[in-house]
């Protein structure tokens, strides 16, 4: 296993978060992979330094890389232009845990490597995050259960079918009205809305789903219900149980999207930056069953040289919601262009690493080649393939996004008012069950 001690700090002076893709072609000649070089098990040793730990360990463990030229990546032009109007308001509260002047876009666009507080900042531009500012509806996905199985065929334990995966954003909108903040904001406090239902596979889990609430306040934690159709019992959650698996499978409800607990929960420490791989140009869109691994990743795939801020975060068990996550820490790797953490990793409470994530992303005007609604004016990144492992059992979860065989072809709904705040309620989620 891999335990704290083999985590590198690093420090690359003088790099802007917007590395243009010549400097990063260089940089990956430099770090011994080149495009067009395919990495496997075989010859893993390449990338050990480029990727994080939890990568690393699926690379040794089947998952092939196919090594391509980097690109850029813009933001969506909406995103970019309230970045430019609204982020020279916002700054950190006294004690630098909470946000005071922000409306939309970007919260910290210039990020200074120097700044004592550059961690906490790059983790609330993760809050904001360009890849979905106002709503979103993933429709119809799947996710297979199955061990890390090298050279082996693919055996799935499980096969989830989910309905929908939705989410409502009340502040930081910036292309579907209401515009810049939904006026519910200040009455409720809350700042996003989530739902994910209902379950449509398997049989014994059909109709389950979860809604989850993120407030502004930084002294009000999540509100989080799950419905049981066998119990016919909508059931409010403990906070601490978003950072744990939910049924049998390895995700978390805190890792569904990146990193996702409640921001001001935690205490955070910027361990540098660096030039690693990762998957945002995929070119599969659905995802395809890796068939070195045991079908527990996506592969092969498309993987390049991009610049990554590196943040690790640490539950504050000062704080009753904090004071029984079941990691120890995580190390959070973020995307300096795309504004989302390729991968993930989670460590255990000595310090081994325990379970990772990894998420495939593509850059495109649609998600999928043959869209007919879900068409954008601009390319946008969508996630279309996750994964969790944890490295200690083999267990993992590959989701595809959208599903290898969904009814719905275009699933991803992004900024378009797919979902209104009626969605988000316990009656709705009840209603929706079969």
């Amino acid at each position: 296993m891999f335990s704290r001690s083999t985590r590198m700090v690093w420090k690359v002076a003088g790099v802007g978060a917007l590395v243009m893709s010549i400097g990063l072609f260089a940089a990956t000649a430099r770090a011994g992979v080149k495009p067009g070089d395919v990495i496997t098990p075989q010859n893993a040793a390449q990338v050990k330094d480029l990727v994080s730990p939890g990568v690393y360990y699926m690379v040794t463990h089947g998952m092939q890389m196919d090594i391509v030229p980097a690109e850029r990546i813009d933001w969506p032009p909406p995103y970019k232009d309230a970045t430019e109007k609204y982020s020279s308001q916002v700054r950190l509260t006294d004690d630098h845990r909470s946000l005071v002047g922000y409306v939309a876009g970007q919260p910290f666009p210039l990020i200074d490597t120097n700044d004592p507080q550059v961690a906490t900042k790059i983790m609330w531009n993760n809050v904001f995050r360009p890849i979905s500012t106002d709503d979103y509806d993933l429709r119809f996905f799947d996710c297979q259960i199955e061990y890390v199985n090298p050279g082996h065929e693919q055996k799935v334990i499980n096969d989830i079918q989910v309905g929908h995966y939705a989410g409502y954003d009340l502040v930081g909108r910036t292309e579907v009205e209401p515009l810049p903040v939904d006026p519910d904001f200040k009455k409720t406090g809350r700042l996003w809305l989530f739902g994910l239902y209902p379950l449509l596979a398997p049989q014994e889990a059909r109709g389950q789903g979860l809604i989850r609430y993120r407030y502004a306040s930084p002294k009000q934690g999540d509100d989080t219900w799950s419905w049981t159709p066998g119990s016919r019992r909508v059931r409010r959650l403990n906070e601490t149980l978003n950072s744990s698996a939910t049924g049998a499978q390895s995700f978390d409800p805190d890792h569904y999207s990146g990193f996702n607990p409640k921001t001001e929960e935690y205490n955070y420490k910027f361990l540098g930056e660096k030039e690693m791989l990762a998957v945002v140009h995929a070119r599969h869109s659905p995802e395809v069953t890796c068939p070195t691994d045991g079908g527990a990743s996506a592969c092969p795939e498309d993987w390049e040289m991009r610049h990554m801020y590196v943040v690790e975060a640490t539950p504050d068990r000062t704080l009753s919601q904090a004071g029984n996550v079941l990691d120890k820490d995580t190390v959070v790797y973020m995307d300096s262009e795309v504004w989302f953490e390729p991968y993930v990793d989670g460590y255990d409470q000595k310090g081994a690493l325990w379970r990772t994530n990894i998420f495939w992303a593509a850059y495109r005007d649609r998600p999928v080649p043959d869209a007919k609604v879900a068409i954008y004016p601009f390319k946008r990144e969508f996630i279309v393939g996750s994964a969790r492992y944890d490295v200690q059992s083999g267990f993992a979860t590959m989701c595809y996004l959208p599903g290898q065989a969904t009814p719905e072809r275009e699933c991803w709904y992004i900024n378009m008012g797919a979902v209104d705040k009626d969605f988000f309620t316990t009656q709705s989620m009840v209603k929706a069950a079969p």
